[in-house]
């Protein structure tokens, strides 16, 4: 089974360079994950493709099935989990069309499932929440291909699915460098599993504190654009993911997770 389990939106499942072996459903303790998973390779990699937002995308931010989608891939045998989403702009330097690798986010939801722990006080450490492993290899991967790119910064998760206003944008400016709806709970529903998260986030925008303000139109416009510099970056990193990271299982194993 794979190690390694991709979720994104429709543009980056790509027939032409995804080879589907099998489709599978599986039930979880928190439901169904939010599609069917698609088992597949890229670039010869075993991988596990899902539709974070199900294939219709009749998930809205707040109902995607987080731990079900999680915990499902971790039952297929995934260790390495890389997200592939759409982000706006907070900083002048952080431009629409570049990469951004995170290594921070901040919180702002509301209404979510942040863990797996319900019935008991654990208590997970994750001062450094995405994958130190994994966020250094495809920064190398963006250097060598040549694109513009940030190694780092700090996601500012919102609970949607609307978009901010101008007084909230400004506030959030003062705090992260990016915007978006998904990272949370997503990313430390990883660390509970003991799984490698990492974000490669594009930026569509600069949210509604510059220029004109965000919508859907603007998000699929410039995502549509920069896809292939996205595929490419998986095509040419995902066969350099070996065994090579130990701080996240052990963080999970530490805090009594696993």
């Amino acid at each position: 089974m794979p190690e390694i389990a991709i979720i994104g939106g429709t543009g980056i499942y790509n027939p032409d360079t995804f080879e589907t072996i099998e489709e599978v459903f599986p039930d979880t303790p928190y439901g169904k994950p939010s599609d069917p998973i698609l088992i597949g390779r890229i670039n010869g990699v075993e991988v596990a493709f899902l539709y974070r937002h199900g294939k219709r995308h009749q998930y809205p931010p707040t109902n995607v099935p987080y731990r079900a989608n999680m915990w499902a891939l971790k039952q297929l045998g995934c260790k390495y989990v890389i997200s592939a989403c759409a982000v706006g702009s907070l900083q002048e330097q952080f431009v629409p069309g570049d990469l951004v690798i995170a290594d921070q986010f901040i919180d702002f939801t509301k209404r979510r499932d942040y863990t797996y722990f319900d019935d008991s006080a654990v208590h997970i450490s994750i001062p450094d929440p995405f994958c130190p492993y994994l966020n250094g290899l495809f920064a190398e991967t963006a250097e060598e291909m040549g694109i513009r790119y940030h190694r780092g910064g700090t996601y500012l998760c919102i609970e949607g699915p609307r978009f901010s206003t101008r007084a909230e944008s400004n506030m959030f400016r003062q705090f992260a460098d990016i915007i978006g709806m998904t990272v949370v709970p997503e990313c430390q529903l990883a660390r509970e599993l003991g799984l490698c998260y990492c974000s490669l986030a594009t930026i569509t925008d600069y949210d509604v504190w510059k220029d004109e303000p965000v919508d859907i139109a603007m998000v699929n416009r410039t995502m549509s654009e920069c896809l292939a510099k996205v595929l490419t970056l998986l095509e040419k990193g995902l066969p350099k993911i070996h065994d090579g990271c130990a701080e996240c299982i052990e963080a999970a194993k530490g805090a009594g997770a696993l």
